[in-house]
């Protein structure tokens, strides 16, 4: 039996999902098995972890159709052998010492249910855009969680003692979306939430992501979500939820703060890439021109 059982759910990630499983099969810790579920893509990814999984004893590859996320989870959770859950998405990237230093940390505190970390933004071709603020204590975090904010803990930076998951009653299938802030607060309820200060994964963003792409569904989900943690807590609900609807930026504006986050890291050519796609979209615009200037430039 291994100590961590990795899930990982994929869904049509052909262009990252190699890069993901190798970040996991790299770690300095090796007591752990990947579970990957191909969640009926219909990319490249199917052949790719079947790929995988034929080079490395320690993927187990379930390929089926469709199911969505949360019950694909819920099946991972279903399987897992290990005593602890580490959570991973297809399109991120975990540092080689994340689980060592995740699984130290639990070891030395029995009462922590899950341990995240902060974590690095990277933009679609890897280049860093800025380093998370999380905060680090349960009460902070859970606090946090109880205004709706699912990102107090980066769901796949996430390792979770599974006795502790499976008592929570795993992802509640009701929810398409945000259901990590769901599971957070009932995880609150039952132990102690941290983060590590330290980033021990790089959070990948990009158009195809939920983030851009269910901003408005993560949304409608949290006034439940949050005021089910309050009924089971007895507490009296606000007269309003205190949420900050979170509006991705447009497409050209994240484009170009991808730009100047890869010219500040010092990668020019990234920064030309997203350069190009602002002046197709926008040829005439001043701050279109500045950008590719300055991405031509390299600084």
């Amino acid at each position: 039996m291994s100590a961590i059982s990795v899930i990982l759910a994929c869904y049509n990630t052909e262009r990252y999902i190699a890069l993901a499983v190798h970040s996991i099969l790299a770690q300095t810790f090796g007591g752990f098995e990947l579970i990957l579920i191909d969640d009926g893509s219909t990319d490249r990814s199917s052949q790719i972890c079947r790929e995988l999984a034929a080079k490395d004893s320690r993927i187990r590859l379930i390929s089926r159709e469709n199911k969505g996320l949360t019950k694909t989870l819920n099946e991972g959770l279903s399987l897992a052998t290990g005593p602890l859950i580490a959570r991973m998405d297809a399109d991120d990237l975990s540092l080689p010492t994340r689980f060592e230093k995740q699984v130290a940390y639990l070891n030395a505190h029995p009462e922590c249910v899950c341990v995240g970390s902060r974590v690095t933004l990277i933009d679609p071709y890897d280049s860093p855009i800025s380093v998370s603020d999380h905060k680090l204590d349960h009460e902070a975090i859970d606090a946090d969680l109880l205004k709706g904010i699912g990102w107090s803990i980066v769901h796949p930076a996430a390792m979770m003692r599974t006795e502790a998951v499976r008592r929570a009653g795993g992802y509640r299938e009701q929810f398409k979306t945000s259901q990590d802030l769901d599971l957070w607060l009932r995880l609150a309820e039952i132990g102690k939430l941290s983060n590590l200060e330290e980033p021990l994964t790089q959070y990948r963003q990009h158009f195809e992501s939920v983030a851009f792409n269910k901003a408005d569904e993560q949304w409608r989900c949290k006034s439940e979500i949050v005021g089910d943690a309050y009924d089971r807590r007895g507490l009296p609900r606000p007269k309003e939820w205190p949420f900050n609807r979170r509006v991705p930026l447009p497409i050209v504006e994240q484009l170009k703060r991808w730009a100047w986050a890869a010219l500040k890291a010092g990668n020019p050519k990234v920064a030309r890439r997203h350069a190009v796609e602002v002046m197709k979209k926008r040829p005439l615009s001043i701050d279109s021109w500045r950008v590719m200037y300055c991405a031509l430039r390299g600084r």
